[in-house]
C-alpha cells in the first residue's frame, strides 16, 4: 500500500513538472522567436535582462538567472520551501532556454513570424504565449521568477488579481526602456515602449483568462420533482454537496424542493447530464459565480 502511494506521489509529482515545463518552453519560445529578434522588451526580469542585453551585449540569459537568484533566496523564506525547489527548477530551464533556444530555432522560422507579420502582430502573439505560459507554471506552483513571484507573496496574503500585480512592476521595467544608450531616436524609443506597454496588456490579459477561467464557478437552480433522487446522485456521483430551499409554484401552486448546487464550470456538462437522465423535464436556471471560497473550492484568503 505505501509503495503504491509512493508511486502515486511520483506521479503526481512528475507531472507537475512536466507542465511547468510546457509553461516555461512556452515563455521562452515568445522571448526567442518575436521579442529578441525584433529588439522588443517586455516586463518581468526577462524583460529587464532584454533592456540589459541591448544596452551592453550582457546575454539575458545570465542577468536573469543572477537576478532570480537573489529574489528566490527571498521568497523560499516567505512562500515556503516546495516552492523554492519548484522555482529553482524553474529559473534554470528558462535560462537554460534562454541562453539556447534562441540558437535552435531556424532563422528562417524566425523571419516568418516577425518580418512577414510585423512587430505589432509579434506583440500579440508573444504576450499570449507569455501569459498562458506563465499561467500554466503558476497553476502547479512554480513560477518563472522576478515579478511573478513578487506577485505570488502579494497574491498569499491579499485577494488582488496577480495580472495586476505583475502589469504595474512590468510597467515600470518597460518604461526604463527608454534609457536604452543603443543610439535610436526619441520617437524609435518611444514605439518599443508602446509595444512593451501593449506586450503587458495582453499578457495581463491571457493570464488572468487562463487563471479565472480555471477556477470559474456556476450555481444552478433546479426545479424538480424528482429533487430527492437528483440531491443522492449528485452528492455521490458529482461529490458536489447540495442545499434544498422550500419551493412553491406560483402558478401551479405547488409545494417542492429547489435544488441548490454550486459546481466548477467545466462539471457543467456533467451535472446537466445526470438531471437529463434523472428528470428531463427539471427546470434548470444557472448562473455565473464570480468566488467562490470552501471546501472543494478555493481558501479563504486574508483580506
Amino acid at each position: 500500500m505505501a509503495a503504491k502511494i509512493t508511486w502515486r506521489k511520483a506521479l503526481v509529482t512528475f507531472k507537475e513538472y512536466l507542465l511547468i515545463t510546457v509553461g516555461l518552453l512556452l515563455y521562452t519560445l515568445a522571448w526567442a522567436v518575436f521579442l529578441l529578434p525584433n529588439n522588443l522588451v517586455g516586463g518581468g526580469i526577462t524583460g529587464l535582462g532584454s533592456i540589459i542585453q541591448y544596452s551592453t551585449g550582457f546575454n539575458v540569459a545570465y542577468s536573469y538567472v543572477i537576478i532570480n537568484t537573489i529574489l528566490v533566496l527571498i521568497a523560499m523564506k516567505v512562500l515556503g520551501g516546495g516552492f523554492g525547489a519548484k522555482t529553482i527548477y524553474a529559473l534554470l530551464v528558462t535560462g537554460l532556454f534562454l541562453r539556447f533556444l534562441p540558437g535552435l530555432v531556424p532563422q528562417e522560422f524566425i523571419t516568418n513570424f516577425t518580418a512577414d507579420n510585423g512587430k505589432l502582430m509579434c506583440v500579440i502573439f508573444a504576450g499570449a504565449m507569455v501569459g498562458l505560459g506563465i499561467a500554466l507554471t503558476f497553476t502547479q506552483g512554480g513560477s518563472t521568477g522576478g515579478t511573478d513571484i513578487i506577485a505570488l507573496i502579494i497574491c498569499k496574503y491579499r485577494r488582488v488579481s496577480p495580472g495586476t500585480v505583475i502589469a504595474v512592476l512590468d510597467l515600470l521595467i518597460i518604461a526604463s526602456s527608454m534609457l536604452i544608450p543603443n543610439g535610436s531616436s526619441i520617437s524609435d524609443k518611444l514605439l518599443v515602449m508602446l509595444y512593451g506597454f501593449v506586450l503587458t496588456g495582453v499578457v495581463n490579459y491571457a493570464l488572468d483568462f487562463a487563471l479565472n477561467g480555471r477556477r470559474q464557478s456556476v450555481q444552478l437552480f433546479i426545479f424538480s420533482e424528482q429533487y430527492e433522487t437528483l440531491t443522492d446522485r449528485i452528492c455521490n456521483e458529482i461529490h458536489r454537496g447540495v442545499t434544498l430551499l422550500e419551493s412553491q409554484g406560483g402558478y401551479s401552486k405547488h409545494s417542492g424542493k429547489l435544488v441548490v448546487v454550486i459546481v466548477k464550470r467545466t462539471e457543467t456538462n456533467k451535472i446537466l447530464k445526470l438531471i437529463k437522465e434523472v428528470d428531463p423535464d427539471a427546470f434548470v436556471s444557472i448562473g455565473n459565480v464570480s468566488e467562490v471560497y470552501g471546501k472543494g473550492f478555493e481558501p479563504m484568503k486574508k483580506s
